[in-house]
């Protein structure tokens, strides 16, 4: 797996299933990264490690997903438990 955090979260969005329109994480200004695309709602910004947490262990396999859409507060409120 690769050592930059964005780079190991697009990878484990591939392996659940997303292509990169539908869900992917980008780079962000002051060193923040992005979870966005057709799968999320709005933007989810914070921390690179933060979002490949997020990626790893809140957003579900794309099957598991089906037809729903992410939502930023959902994710937040899940890893703040």
């Amino acid at each position: 797996m690769a050592t930059d955090p964005i780079a190991a979260a697009n990878a484990v969005l591939r392996e659940k299933g997303y292509a990169e329109r539908d869900l992917a994480v980008h780079p962000g200004p002051h060193g923040k990264a992005l979870l966005k695309g057709n799968r999320i709602i709005s933007p989810l910004s914070d921390a690179a490690d933060v979002v490949l947490g997020i990626v790893e262990s809140l957003v579900p396999p794309g099957v598991e997903l089906g037809s729903r859409i992410l939502r930023p507060a959902d994710l937040r409120a899940q890893l703040a438990q």
